[in-house]
């Protein structure tokens, strides 16, 4: 069975409590749940790292080459200041969907720019905890045998 690593980044693991009027009520315990059944549809295994610490998600990048199918990425603040996360994502050469709960582009200038965004099949942002099925959807199909 293909799979998909998901990994969240810093102050993901506040979802539910931190910035509500702009990350919703939602936590990140709801969106593993939800993502887990709609894995489960698309006959896909999904493993989940949520981490604060930059090098903790590169570790877990390199270690999903030759296990995961495919990566799904909401790496929080570090979108916008990771070049390390975005050549761990080009060293693996795995294919990977960003994910962001909010419209970067409708936020502050500096969430404009997305490091990830050069090496990701696509970015989707501003449809909340849906994104993360949404990413998914793409994964599964990137994933299926031609």
């Amino acid at each position: 069975m293909a799979s998909v690593l998901v990994l969240n980044g810093p102050n993901l693991n506040l979802l539910g409590q931190r910035q509500p009027e702009v990350y919703g009520h939602t936590t990140l315990a709801d969106i593993q749940a939800a993502c887990t059944a709609h894995a489960a549809t698309l006959g896909i295994g999904v493993t989940f790292v949520q981490s604060n610490h930059e090098g903790v998600l590169i570790d877990a990048i390199h270690a999903a080459k030759g296990v995961h199918g495919g990566l799904l990425i909401n790496a929080g603040a570090y979108t916008h200041t990771s070049i390390a996360l975005m050549d761990a994502v080009a060293s693996v050469e795995l294919p990977m969907v960003e994910v962001h709960l909010s419209n970067i582009h409708a936020r502050e200038a500096f969430r404009h720019t997305s490091y990830l965004a050069r090496v990701a099949l696509g970015q989707i942002c501003g449809f909340g905890q849906r994104g993360y099925l949404m990413a998914l959807d793409a994964l599964a199909d990137r994933l299926a045998p031609a």
